[in-house]
């Protein structure tokens, strides 16, 4: 008795894990973006304006 192939699993499995590793990844990026390295961008700025602004008081 012969047990019948489960056909289309792997392509409904496959569009799953591809839109789950997307949508992870997309909202990832953004966190890491918007949550660390634009504040660490701005820091940097800051820091070279104070240091600017030193040189030309001195």
């Amino acid at each position: 008795m012969p047990i019948a192939p489960i056909t289309g699993k792997l392509r409904k499995r496959l569009w799953l894990d591809l839109s789950c590793a997307m949508g992870l990844g997309i909202s990832s990026a953004y966190a890491y973006w918007y949550g660390f390295h634009l504040k660490a961008v701005q820091r940097q700025e800051e820091f070279y304006l104070k240091l600017e602004r030193q040189k030309q008081e001195a």
